[in-house]
């Protein structure tokens, strides 16, 4: 048995370690209105218009600047706004040093002034996230997500009066009744059906032309993960799968604010039946095949024959993972 002495080194470790001290700060930053807002004074603010992110030129690539208060009150007030509150602002995280990070957006400012004073462009958030550095490809996401939710959850459902941000945005609240709502994301399932050495991929209405991508839809009320794949591959493609793997997950800030729960499958048979109604086609794809569409890049051009190669999602979203995944699978079982 450990003795005391032992235990609390252990525990005092433990407490000395970034993230535990990172994931305290933020607790008391959207618990305590009052330490929020001393926090807003030495923080830093990554800024958007009508939720689409400044971006700045970096190297090869692109950031996400991030603007202390003091500058960015400077920039408002050249821009036209002596009077501004910060406060409009929400908690996205902090730094290793502990300087709590917000997200503002300035949809009410002239953007080109903005992009001026700031050096860099409001991008289209689609757009951004695949331009955007590695560093800033979470933070950009939980971002837009809790900046859409507070634009778009202004009333309280019940009383139909309108609620108040606390300092973070960690939740909303009437005043009128004391009902407390806090940002939600909907459980989606996204699965790579496999059979045999064949994946199959699919094209749906909404997505850009030669796009082609795993299976997903939304977890409905009272099901679970795995009762949901079965439902989805069903519906879309008439397959019945007969075994599931947990893979990993994502948040996606699209359209308003989802959590991705990839899944690898395997399906009974190979006898598609599509559902013209949830997707426009499927199709089974070899191993090269695969490899041959992950190489090539977003939006292409078109073949001497006049049609689109078959392409897959980037590399920041899941499915992408998923089947770079299968193909590392594929490659280990066939020694290749």
């Amino acid at each position: 048995m450990l003795s005391a002495a032992v235990r609390h080194t252990a525990r005092s470790v433990r407490l000395c370690s970034s993230y535990i001290k990172q994931t305290r700060f933020l607790f008391e930053l959207k618990e305590n209105d009052d330490i929020c807002r001393k926090a807003l004074k030495s923080g830093l603010f990554y800024l958007f218009h009508n939720l689409s992110p400044l971006l700045r030129k970096s190297g090869n690539g692109f950031c996400a600047p991030a603007v202390s208060g003091p500058d960015l009150l400077q920039v408002l007030s050249r821009c036209g706004k002596d009077q501004f509150n910060l406060e409009d602002s929400v908690l996205i995280g902090c730094s290793d040093s502990s300087i709590a990070q917000f997200a503002l957006d300035l949809g009410s400012f002239e953007k080109s002034a903005l992009e001026e004073e700031f050096s860099g462009n409001f991008t289209d958030f689609r757009t951004a996230v695949v331009k955007v550095e590695i560093e800033d490809g979470s933070l950009l996401p939980r971002a837009r997500s809790l900046l859409h939710w507070h634009d778009s959850h202004q009333y309280c459902s019940k009383s139909g009066k309108p609620t108040q941000k606390n300092v973070s945005g960690s939740k909303r609240v009437c005043q009128s009744n004391g009902m407390i709502y806090y940002p939600q994301m909907a459980p989606v399932v996204i699965t790579l059906v496999s059979h045999e050495n064949r994946c199959l991929l699919a094209h749906q209405a909404g997505h850009p032309a030669g796009m082609y991508t795993a299976l997903a839809g939304f977890c409905e009320i009272g099901e679970m993960l795995e009762e949901t794949v079965r439902r989805e591959v069903a519906e879309e493609v008439g397959l019945e799968v007969d075994s599931i793997r947990y893979s990993g997950s994502q948040h996606w800030p699209f359209p308003d604010s989802s959590l991705m729960l990839a899944c690898q499958t395997t399906a009974k048979d190979d006898k598609l039946s599509i559902n013209r109604a949830e997707i426009e086609d499927a199709r089974w794809f070899t191993l090269e095949e695969v490899v041959e569409a992950l190489q090539v890049k977003m939006t292409p051009s078109k073949l001497p024959d006049g049609t689109l190669p078959v392409w897959v999602p980037p590399k920041f979203a899941i499915a992408h993972q998923l089947i770079q995944e299968w193909v590392k699978e594929q490659r280990g079982l066939h020694g290749s």
